[in-house]
C-alpha cells in the first residue's frame, strides 16, 4: 500500500480518543472540491495542507484518505473492496474564506481538527463511505520514558508550528511541525512526543500510547534497523540494510532514553460498510 508522505495503550485502556461522532449532515465541508483518478502511471504519493484550509493530494488510497481524515491508522481500518488500498486518488480541495486560523496550541494527532473532519466529508458524499466504529480489546504498546530518565532533545523553539506558516524547507530538511519517515530511520522538528507515538504504531503497527508526561516540542533523530527490508521499488536499487544495527526498541531506550512496553487496552476500529468509486469532477 502507499504511504502519505506529509510536508508536513497495561490495562484496560482507551487507547485512543473517540473519533468525531458527528452526523455526516452536520459536519462542516470544504467550500470547493475537486477529484480524478490518478494517473495509473504515477509514482508515490503526497498530502499538502496548505494555510488557509487547502488541501493537495495527489496518488492517496481511499484507506490512507481515510486514516488522515479520522485519525487513524491502516491496522485500525477494517472492512472494504481492495481498491481502496491501490487505486490512487487526485485531490484538490478549499475551504470557505476565514473559516481556518493559525493553531494556537499543540494539535492531538489522534483527534480530527477542522480540516480532517471537512475530509471526512468529502469521503462520505463523494465515495459514499458509510462506517461505524467499535472497539476491541487489542495488543497495545505503552511509550514511557526510561528509568535513566529522557534523551529526546527539546527544540529551542517552543511556539506552535504554523500549519504552513514555516517557509519552505531545504532539501534534506524538516520543516517545523514536520516529521520524515522512512525504514530505519525517523526525523522530525518541533513536533510534540504524541507525535512520535502516532509514528511509533505506524512503524509497529499496533496502537501506541504516549504516557511519557514529556510536554512541549521536540527535535527527533531516530535509527534502527527493520525488521524486514524495505521492498524494492522498480528501477531503483535499494542499498542493503544494517543488520548489525539496533532494534526500534533498542534504539527508542540507547538514542531517546524512552521505553515502549506490551500491554492491553480498548481500540477504536473503523469498520467500513460500502463506499463507490466516485465520478470525476
Amino acid at each position: 500500500m502507499k504511504k502519505l508522505l506529509l510536508v508536513l495503550v497495561g490495562t484496560a485502556v482507551t487507547a485512543i480518543p473517540l473519533l468525531c461522532q458527528a452526523p455526516a449532515e452536520s459536519k462542516p465541508k470544504f467550500e470547493v472540491a475537486t477529484l480524478k483518478p490518478s494517473d495509473p502511471g504515477q509514482r508515490g504519493s503526497r498530502t499538502q495542507l496548505q494555510p488557509g484550509g487547502r488541501v493537495v493530494i495527489s496518488g492517496v488510497p481511499v484507506r490512507d484518505l481515510m486514516a488522515l481524515a479520522y485519525r487513524v491508522r491502516d491496522f485500525q481500518i477494517t472492512g472494504g473492496p481492495s481498491w481502496m488500498g491501490t487505486d490512487g486518488w487526485d485531490i484538490e480541495a478549499r475551504a470557505e474564506e476565514g473559516s481556518f486560523s493559525p493553531p494556537t496550541a499543540a494539535q492531538d494527532p489522534n483527534t480530527p481538527d477542522p480540516l480532517s473532519i471537512r475530509l471526512q466529508s468529502l469521503l462520505e458524499d463523494r465515495f459514499q463511505l458509510k462506517t461505524h466504529r467499535e472497539k476491541r480489546e487489542l495488543p497495545i504498546y505503552e511509550l514511557s520514558v526510561s528509568k535513566s530518565g529522557p534523551k529526546i532533545k527539546q527544540s529551542e523553539d517552543q511556539s506552535v508550528p504554523g500549519l504552513g506558516a514555516s517557509p519552505p524547507s531545504q532539501p534534506g530538511v524538516v520543516p517545523r511541525g514536520g516529521m520524515r519517515r522512512s525504514p530505519g530511520s525517523l526525523t522530525a522538528s518541533a513536533v510534540p512526543v504524541s507525535q512520535l507515538a502516532m509514528a511509533l504504531s505506524l512503524v509497529l503497527e499496533r496502537t501506541v500510547a504516549d504516557k511519557t508526561g514529556l510536554q512541549g516540542f521536540y527535535d527527533i533523530k531516530l535509527q534502527w534497523t527493520p525488521d524486514s527490508p524495505p521492498a524494492a521499488r522498480v528501477g531503483i536499487p535499494e542499498p542493503p540494510p544494517d543488520t548489525n544495527g539496533p532494534s526500534i526498541f533498542t534504539a527508542l531506550q540507547e538514542q531517546l532514553g524512552l521505553t515502549l512496553s506490551s500491554a492491553r487496552g480498548r481500540v477504536d476500529i473503523i469498520v467500513v460498510d460500502s463506499v463507490q468509486r466516485p465520478s470525476e469532477n
